[in-house]
């Protein structure tokens, strides 16, 4: 929804503008340019270590249950279906239906025997990806550690955490809720580096789909898609035969040479075919860009829907990979680790050692990973943002559209972040109410003015119901009232050498300095980009950004800067700060475009 009042030209002008190029370089000047190697003692404003606790699902309205329970109950079930598995075997019923389905369906005519070569760089380049996507996704999740359902991530109706419950806290922020991982299980393994952790993450997954698109070219071109498609019925019945003949005990023949087993055959294909297209789907349904224009679709599959079957899809590939690796190794481990790196059908020592080379490739590239990110994260940062980019500029470059959602929507809760403003200046403007705030906006514009919440509220009103993306994982919808940018723009007229806007906060970030962020101009002229004054027919409270914060629905919300104190229209946000696009940019990594 969005509303648009009287046109600016209808209004009284504002005041005589009273800034100048002062005022501007005063902005610069509190800025803190920040750090090329990190400090992992200082890093995020010396967060202090928390590990949170062992993960938990909810049962019912507000039981929990400890996830770790699963492994003394996994072994008793084991044991339990090992004994069933053989009585069954001795039930003639059984032994006939073993007889029918004996685990295997018939190939068609045609149908490839063995694998060609490049099935093997296939596993390795696959692993390897997997290695860097899992870590840097456990780091992800570790920054909002908790999962919902709904688009409202309102405390207490997660369904899945591995932290305590949110303290009675009003100015509890996202960023303390976050947990830390070990160097070695997280990427890179610090407090609330999700940063460094969603270049790792969405870089390499570029990569591995790259190497799934030629994978899925190379498997229809050479017919080995016969292999991981079920082509009849008769796949499930067998299934249940395989299941029967590991849970016994009594494994069946291995044939993969030829043919997979029934149920080889289907957790090959869910794999292929289904888990990994879902994990791409649901990792594009938490982008704010495409969320916001593909309405239709967000408002039933919202982010925290798409984030909790993401989560899911990276159980199935943890369990894929432990039963996977498993049995290739207790089943035959030569013969296996010829078919998939030798493509050869003997129990010779080649495989073993194309695997034994790969793994140690694999080992130094995971014990490498968190220490080069702490030396060279902007290594990381340049190159995550050269591989993932190019999609986020196409994201972002389609307008939003008002309409999406009603006040039956707004989130019962919407979690505060940031740094909360402390300096005296805004202890004062706080106090008075606002009464001698100004908003200065300067650079290169024709008309350079300072404005004050009376004026500011006198321009046309606009007003919309948006959801906020919080880059953490967080997620809630409210209505904003204030300003559009669009009325700013018409009111101070950029220059054409314009290209960026840059936001100015009254809070510090955790490395000192003020909190900035920048802007491409042309996401200013959004239909749902504006100045909020208003927060649910209310003012902004001090947690959400009094007295004025950014929307920009097509990016994440850090980059919605509130406690607005200037804006500065420049060509090139690279003499802005530490010349990255923001506060977070410089100090914690972020990118300067994320519309995912």
């Amino acid at each position: 929804m969005a509303n648009v009042g009287p046109k600016p030209e209808d209004l009284p002008a504002p005041a005589p503008s009273t800034v100048t190029p002062d005022v501007i370089r005063r902005f610069r000047g509190e800025l803190n340019r920040g750090e090329d190697v990190i400090d992992p003692m200082t890093f995020a404003g010396s967060l202090p270590q928390d590990r949170g606790i062992a993960p938990r699902i909810r049962i019912g309205h507000s039981k929990w249950f400890n996830l770790l329970w699963l492994i003394p109950i996994g072994f008793v079930l084991l044991i339990i279906g090992v004994a069933v598995a053989q009585g069954l075997r001795n039930i003639p019923a059984v032994q006939s239906f073993m007889s029918d389905y004996p685990g295997t369906s018939t190939m068609p005519d045609g149908a490839p025997v063995g694998f060609p070569a490049w099935i093997g760089w296939q596993h390795f380049l696959n692993a390897f990806f997997m290695i860097f996507i899992i870590r840097s996704g456990a780091q992800i999740l570790t920054d909002h550690p908790r999962l919902y359902w709904t688009r409202h991530s309102t405390p207490g109706k997660d369904w899945f955490r591995v932290q305590r419950p949110v303290p009675e806290d009003p100015l509890w922020t996202a960023k303390k809720d976050s947990i830390s991982l070990p160097h070695q299980v997280g990427l890179p393994g610090m407090r609330h580096s999700i940063g460094l952790a969603r270049w790792w993450h969405l870089g390499v997954d570029t990569l591995w789909l790259a190497n799934g698109i030629i994978f899925y070219i190379l498997l229809f071109i050479t017919g080995q898609w016969m292999r991981l498609i079920p082509l009849n019925w008769d796949v499930f019945p067998n299934a249940i035969s395989v299941a029967i003949q590991y849970l016994s005990l009594n494994w069946p023949t291995e044939t993969g040479w030829t043919e997979y087993n029934a149920l080889q055959l289907l957790a090959y294909f869910i794999t292929v075919f289904i888990a990994a297209p879902l994990a791409l789907i649901t990792g594009l349904g938490m982008s704010p860009a495409l969320s916001t224009r593909f309405h239709v679709i967000s408002s039933r599959f919202s982010i925290q829907v798409a984030r909790s079957l993401h989560f899911l899809v990276l159980c199935w590939f943890l369990l894929f990979i432990v039963v996977h690796v498993t049995l290739v190794l207790c089943t035959g481990a030569l013969r296996n680790l010829n078919h998939m790196y030798a493509g050869r059908n003997d129990e010779s020592w080649i495989g073993f050692w194309i695997f034994a080379l790969s793994l140690v490739v694999m080992i130094v590239g995971w014990v490498a990973a968190t220490p080069f990110t702490i030396r060279h994260p902007r290594v990381v940062q340049r190159v995550g943002y050269s591989l993932i980019g190019p999609a986020q500029r196409l994201f972002e470059h389609v307008d939003t559209r008002p309409g999406q959602y009603t006040e039956k929507d707004i989130s019962p809760y919407l979690w505060h972040n940031g740094q909360y403003p402390q300096s005296d200046e805004y202890k004062r403007l706080f106090d008075t109410n606002f009464a001698d705030y100004r908003l200065h906006i300067g650079g290169l514009v024709e008309h350079p003015v300072e404005l004050d919440l009376t004026q500011l509220r006198s321009m046309a009103y606009h007003e919309q119901i948006t959801q906020h993306f919080c880059i953490q994982g967080w997620s809630g919808v409210a209505k904003w009232g204030g300003v559009s940018m669009q009325t700013i723009l018409d009111l101070v007229k950029p220059t054409p050498d314009a290209k960026w806007v840059v936001f100015y906060s009254f809070g510090e970030g955790p490395d000192e300095g003020i909190y900035y962020d920048a802007h491409p101009i042309e996401q200013m002229g959004y239909a749902l980009t504006m100045l909020a004054y208003d927060m649910n027919g209310e003012s902004l409270s001090y947690g959400h950004g009094a007295p004025l914060r950014l929307r920009n629905e097509v990016q994440l919300g850090f980059k919605m800067v509130k406690w607005i104190k200037g804006i500065e229209f420049v060509h090139d946000f690279a003499e802005v700060g530490g010349g990255f696009g923001g506060y977070n940019e410089d100090h914690e990594f972020f990118g300067y475009r994320q519309s995912i």
